[in-house]
């Protein structure tokens, strides 16, 4: 059964069903509706970024498996997230507000339920959130780090190795920039994001068919369909873990299009581009995601020397795929460091939709009174940006960066809730759509019809599973610095919120709130 036919005008007397919606649900329409839904797809187009994902994890895949797990890893992890993707758009198209996974975790688990259930998962939401946005941007202050180390030599010609502080440093400038951007109106914001999805797309074709025939030296297709590349160094030799372990970089690459859900109040008829935005952004990135997979690993000839941090790269892959393949070819490396550019661009745009995304997350969750200062948080400007939230998010994510600082294997732990934090937050209110919510749960236009329960069953499975797997030791022996942290990051994340929730927070925090007009 799908939702009545809601109306209402928009700033250009058209009707809008989203807007209707969000004032069914309780909220006033204070944030600009002016995204189209192409517009919609492209902010989680641009966080998923391909160009992003696999950069910077293709030595994880390369290390697990190779090519094997590079190639069928990728449509693995891309069915099952699409699975997810499924049952999270038909929620969004009931509940289509910038609260996004957290409102729809209220209304799934009833009455009694939805305070406790909304703030575990907005928490889960936001952390994980600002986690993704300093893993993107400390990515993109390393590759930055690596074009200077080629541009000057290279490790093996002396190149200049930027210290950690300097790696630092450049991180704190991006997110400047990101936060000055994002403190644009919604219009400019459109702008770049439209561009920013064009930039992957062109980009990826671009490097797909430029690197291996640039390349004088090229894999066979037996070698990047068929070859399973199992010396790792890390002491793993079953087949079966270290081909889950190659999943990672797959995983890790298909996060973030919960921005389509948190974007809805300014997305026209949102509560079906919204669903849309979700669909066509996982589906359209697995597709392109595996074409620059294809091509990059048909530039693959040697495995160990691309891993090697003896190499001009310092161990970086693809920086030394991209590197030699032009400096064989034509005695320098330049056009190698240009194509790094080419992917620079698409990180940097990838880290700005994600303050994008982060700021109307925490705009929506101090909106319900969730946050510290909530009324600070919660403020949009004259020109309808909730500018305060923008400078949190930004603020936030590099803090985060600064355990870098003091190590790396903390870092790491952060920032392992980039992925198994945020997949939590995307399951719990799929959870609540199953099991409490399954009789009484009333979908939106975008519906599963009959298969509703069965896809958020699967979907809920797989992020069960991807949990307990990217939880397990990436090495042996286990020592200080081989452990796996994750487990001790998401379970201190969950034993900070539910001991915050006892001791103060269910005493004051109700759940969503509405502030509708009477």
């Amino acid at each position: 059964m799908g939702l009545p036919s809601h109306t209402a005008q928009n700033g250009s007397g058209s009707l809008d069903t989203g807007t209707a919606r969000l004032k069914e649900l309780g909220y006033k329409q204070e944030l600009k509706r002016d995204l189209s839904v192409f517009s919609n797809f492209a902010f989680s187009f641009s966080i998923i970024s391909v160009l992003t994902g696999i950069t910077t994890l293709y030595n994880t895949g390369l290390n697990f498996g190779g090519p094997v797990s590079l190639q069928y890893g990728w449509f693995i992890a891309g069915g099952f997230t699409m699975i997810v993707g499924l049952a999270m758009a038909e929620i969004c198209s009931a509940y289509p507000t910038s609260g996004g996974l957290y409102y729809w975790s209220a209304k799934l688990a009833g009455p009694e339920w939805a305070p406790f259930a909304s703030w575990i998962t907005g928490w889960f939401n936001i952390v994980g959130q600002w986690a993704v946005t300093t893993s993107i941007d400390f990515s993109l202050a390393q590759l930055i780090q690596v074009m200077i180390l080629l541009s000057t030599g290279g490790k093996n010609g002396g190149g200049y190795e930027a210290s950690k502080y300097v790696v630092i440093a450049i991180h704190g400038g991006i997110l400047l920039l990101h936060a000055a951007l994002n403190s644009l109106p919604i219009s400019v914001l459109s702008f770049f994001g439209q561009l920013a999805a064009a930039w992957n797309l062109v980009g990826v074709m671009v490097l797909t068919i430029l690197i291996p025939l640039v390349s004088t030296e090229r894999a066979s297709a037996k070698f990047v369909f068929t070859h399973f590349n199992t010396d790792n160094g890390d002491g793993i030799n079953s087949k079966a873990y270290i081909f889950v372990l190659g999943l990672l970089m797959s995983q890790y690459t298909l996060t973030g299009y919960d921005a389509s859900a948190h974007m809805t109040e300014e997305t026209k008829n949102a509560d079906k581009n919204g669903p849309k935005g979700i669909i066509s952004a996982i589906g359209i990135s697995v597709v392109v995601g595996w074409f620059y997979i294809l091509g990059i690993t048909f530039a693959v000839t040697n495995i160990s020397s691309l891993l090697s941090e003896d190499n001009d790269a310092g161990g970086y892959a693809i920086a030394e795929i991209f590197y030699l393949a032009f400096k064989r070819r034509y005695g320098s490396g330049v056009g190698g460091i240009i194509c790094l550019g080419v992917i620079a661009v698409a990180i940097f745009f990838c880290g700005m939709s994600s303050v994008t995304s982060n700021s109307r997350m925490a705009y929506a969750f101090s909106r319900d009174g969730a946050m510290p200062l909530s009324s600070l948080w919660h403020k949009v400007n004259d020109q309808d940006v909730p500018i305060n939230a923008v400078w949190l998010s930004a603020v936030t994510s590099f803090c985060m960066a600064l355990t870098y600082l003091g190590s790396e294997v903390a870092f790491q732990a952060m920032v392992s809730i980039a992925t198994i934090g945020l997949y939590i937050a995307y399951a719990l209110p799929i959870l609540f759509r199953v099991t409490l919510a399954r009789k009484s749960f009333i979908p939106g236009p975008f519906n599963l019809g009959r298969y509703g329960i069965l896809v958020g069953w699967i979907a809920v499975l797989w992020v069960a599973t991807i949990s307990i797997l990217f939880s397990l030791p990436v090495a042996y022996p286990i020592t200080n610095e081989t452990l796996n942290y994750t487990p001790v990051a998401v379970g201190g994340l969950f034993i900070l919120t539910v001991s915050t929730w006892i001791l103060t927070a269910r005493y004051w925090f109700k759940g969503p709130i509405t502030n509708v007009e009477s």
